[in-house]
């Protein structure tokens, strides 16, 4: 046919790795587009992740001056992401074990892992492991765990398949805290109290009359240690209130444990309680994230703990889990998890680890004191105890949006719109420059 009978020419590949191309007649162009309009073209975009948005933003910009405050991992006095020491050791061992394979792990995940993973959380010497009444599952991540645990709960808790039950979560909390329990089919999901603006601190009271009020077998998602964004913890006297009113009113904890170790430099500090909720007879879920307390943020090492009532009522609890998960991941990865189990069960590799933990835990807390003495020495308006009083990666600066707004237009420092800031982006080569932004921030912006 002559070539003006013809239309245009349409690739046969991906774009940008044709190989071949063809032509098409000009009457059947119309229709060729019809067909070629995607089944995905009503999909709306979702709006980015605030904190992966924020680091993409930091990175785009040439400032020599940026500073990123947003970043949820730990990192070095030179910014650097942070291999743990005794992590090199283990990947060493086991890239050099040859009796070690690829094979599947069993659906619910390494053994060792599991067991050594919710000791961790519970204590050596816990009457609930004691009992036989713990089980653990690998999970990816923390996330993974949440998510699990959130699916079993939904299909079997408080009825079969209820979506009705209501899910307390704390105001603030972590954004996915909400997306995850909604996912999971969750149709009623509520707040509880916990910041109190005006004090920089916990707001214990409406946190016990939200819970008093709650319904009978409501599920209460808890921050084991380092509350994020706030930093805010309760005290153990505190925690002891939380758990007796959650007793009376028959109220499921849900503790998100992932910090351990990480907030205070001690394993044991920082699961006091889940481990006095255990002692109190409640059964309880704990998902536990591995990422921060090993530096293993891409690895996913995560497991969900259960405390039952007894061995019976685990080991079905754990039959329903390995059909969620098989359906969800069918098996878990190995790599992390046989890091983490070699580490634990070994004594020196464990006292190393927990050396490498105490090594972060410490530099944040030197952040801290550093960062409040400059802003009390340069006289910035208001009181900034509170940086010290809380505790763990992050910091609730009480900054607000204007001022955030300020810091990351004008001073290049990067920060979430809530005024979180994570302590580990601060150095000592850049504290003086956030001391004198923060200031210059709340002097000038109200």
């Amino acid at each position: 046919r002559p070539l003006g009978d013809r239309g245009p020419l349409v690739s046969s590949c991906c774009e940008g790795e044709s190989l071949l191309q063809t032509t098409v007649p000009k009457s059947e162009v119309p229709d060729l587009l019809m067909a070629a309009t995607s089944v995905f073209s009503a999909v709306p975009a979702a709006p980015p992740v605030a904190v992966f948005k924020l680091t993409a933003d930091f990175r785009e910009d040439s400032d020599r001056r940026k500073v990123n405050l947003g970043v949820g991992a730990y990192r070095t006095d030179d910014s650097q992401p942070w291999v743990l020491p005794v992590v090199k050791k283990v990947e060493q061992q086991i890239a050099n074990n040859t009796s070690l394979n690829h094979e599947y792990l069993p659906i619910l995940g390494l053994p060792e892992f599991r067991c050594s993973a919710s000791k961790i959380a519970l204590g050596e010497n816990s009457q609930a492991i004691l009992d036989n009444r713990v089980g653990g599952v690998q999970c990816l991540g923390g996330t993974g765990a949440l998510r699990i645990g959130a699916e079993f709960l939904r299909r079997w808790y408080n009825g079969n398949n209820n979506t009705a039950t209501p899910i307390y979560i704390s105001s603030p909390s972590w954004e996915n805290h909400n997306a995850v329990f909604i996912d999971a089919g969750f149709k009623d999901i509520r707040t509880y109290h916990y910041w109190d603006a005006a004090k920089r601190g916990l707001d214990l009271k409406g946190l016990l009359q939200d819970l008093q009020n709650a319904p009978d077998f409501s599920i209460i998602v808890l921050h084991a240690c380092a509350h994020n964004p706030t930093g805010t913890d309760p005290t153990p006297d505190e925690w002891k209130k939380i758990a007796e009113v959650m007793k009376v009113r028959h109220l499921f904890p849900f503790f998100d444990s992932a910090y351990q170790g990480f907030a205070s430099g001690n394993l044991d500090k920082d699961a006091w309680a889940v481990r006095y909720f255990v002692s109190k007879g409640f059964e309880l879920f704990c998902a536990q994230s591995f990422s921060k307390n090993f530096g293993l943020y891409n690895e996913r090492v995560g497991n969900l703990t259960i405390v039952g009532e007894d061995k019976d009522n685990v080991q079905r609890v754990l039959s329903q889990m390995e059909k969620i998960a098989r359906t969800t991941w069918s098996n878990p990865p190995s790599q992390g998890a046989r890091i983490v189990a070699t580490t634990l069960t070994s004594p020196e590799l464990f006292a190393e680890w927990k050396s490498n933990v105490k090594t972060m835990a410490d530099r944040v807390l030197l952040m801290r004191s550093e960062l409040r003495s400059r802003l009390e020495n340069l006289g910035t308006p208001g009181t900034w105890n509170h940086i010290t009083d809380q505790i763990g990666m992050f910091s609730y600066t009480g900054l607000n949006p204007k001022q955030v707004e300020y810091l990351i237009k004008e001073k290049h420092i990067y920060l979430m719109a809530s005024g979180r800031i994570n302590m580990c982006g601060l150095t000592t080569k850049n504290l003086d420059y956030v001391a004198e932004s923060i200031h210059e921030a709340v002097t000038k912006i109200h």
